[in-house]
């Protein structure tokens, strides 16, 4: 379930480059022609898009951090999610998603004493909201929030973004901020409920992003990251139980009070012809619980013919652990940190799959919408991945998705 969530919380981190992209991808056509008095300008419409997207996520293994480090890691989640960036002119656009997550669980199932519970399954439904403005001389800004709320945890987010593109389009720069402002409710593990085992249920997480871009040539293309992040609150999971080699009854898990990331990565495209695109990338992650990782990815898109690709992909990830992390009962009792939660502990995981996009240059398909300006509902593309994901000492987790995208 933390694995989860931190994908989730991955995710939230990217709605501002999304916005960034699909304010980018705005059209605008002007031509002049003038007389002895006035100049004409004739704009084409601005172009607003959807897409909707729904994914079938299972995993399993034997190391869940409910009962202590040992034991089913096994869930399911079913993703429904709509991201519509509405352009109400060249200039200004408004975009909006939202959807749901629901997961059953065998790990948390195991909060109330190994037998089943309401925490076996749980619906998670988010939404966020935005507004983004094409500005003068490169520059666009934006804004956004909203929230998500699940069973044991609530969450409100806000963000803000700037980028500068040069006047040739070949380079930009970008900042942005990202405020989670979220509540857990303290589900203590069942025999651990006769006291209070964190002192806060509240926690606060700020992240700061920097990003270049540049067009090296025709072919060649890359992008380069850094983020710093800092949290501070209830920082572990409070149904997460701990066992040690001098008891015989668990504690809950407990981890400072405070945490900073600083992740750095670069993104190398290379266009090889027509047909083939190699995308590359490279991420260095540090944080002062003691984890350093190494991420490094590659994506092929391969152009069948004009309608159809695919794009194969594999990822590499690998870190040290945490200094607060120890397996099943080998913790003592004079440490004032610990956790038995894998996703803290040295590992390294793979990530292969690939996937097909359909996308005719005149689309699928559409429909009039109702109203006085009639417009077209345009299917532009459908696509769908599979990905295979494996992280020692157990884990396995496939997902499959499928996406479909409009413009309007």
């Amino acid at each position: 379930m933390q694995l989860i969530r931190k994908l989730i919380w991955i995710n939230g981190l990217l709605l501002c480059t999304v916005a960034v992209m699909a304010q980018n991808n705005g059209r605008e056509r002007t031509s002049v022609a003038s007389d002895t008095s006035q100049v004409f300008k004739i704009k084409k419409l601005a172009e607003s898009d959807a897409s909707i997207l729904f994914s079938y996520y299972e995993q399993d293994g034997a190391n869940a951090a409910v009962t202590g480090g040992r034991g089913t890691e096994q869930l399911t989640d079913l993703t429904s999610k709509i991201i519509v960036n509405l352009a109400l002119d060249e200039k200004n656009t408004i975009s909006f998603d939202g959807g749901f997550d629901y997961y059953t669980s065998a790990s948390t199932d195991n909060i109330d004493a190994f037998v089943s519970s309401a925490s076996s399954k749980d619906l998670r439904v988010h939404g966020n909201i935005g507004y983004s403005r094409k500005a003068k001389n490169g520059w666009t800004w934006g804004l956004k929030a909203g929230g998500s709320s699940e069973y044991d945890y609530n969450s409100l987010q806000f963000s803000a973004y700037v980028g500068k593109t040069s006047k040739d389009g070949n380079r930009t720069f970008g900042l942005s901020g990202q405020a989670f402002i979220d509540r857990w409710s303290l589900i203590y593990p069942a025999e651990l409920r006769g006291q209070n085992w964190v002192r806060t249920d509240q926690r606060r997480s700020y992240s700061f992003s920097a990003s270049f871009s540049q067009v090296i040539n025709k072919r060649m293309q890359m992008s380069i990251t850094a983020d710093m992040v800092t949290q501070s609150g209830l920082l572990g999971t409070p149904f997460h139980r701990v066992y040690f080699q001098d008891q015989a009854e668990a504690r809950v898990e407990n981890l400072p009070f405070n945490r900073l990331k600083i992740p750095v990565g670069i993104r190398f495209n290379y266009y090889v012809s027509d047909m083939l695109l190699i995308r590359s990338y490279y991420r260095y992650y540090w944080d002062d619980w003691g984890i350093q990782g190494h991420t490094a990815s590659i994506e092929l898109p391969i152009k069948i013919n004009r309608f159809f690709s695919v794009y194969p992909y594999y990822r590499y990830h690998t870190q040290s652990g945490s200094t607060f992390f120890k397996p099943f009962g080998e913790h003592t009792t004079d440490v004032r940190y610990y956790t038995s939660d894998y996703d803290l502990a040295n590992l390294s995981s793979h990530d292969i799959g690939g996937g097909i996009r359909y996308s005719p240059a005149d689309g699928i398909g559409g429909l009039r919408l109702p109203g006085k300006k009639n417009r077209l509902l345009l299917l532009k593309e459908i696509s769908l991945r599979y990905g295979h994901y494996t992280r020692t000492p157990s884990l396995k987790s496939n997902i499959i998705s499928f996406g479909m995208n409009f413009s309007f």
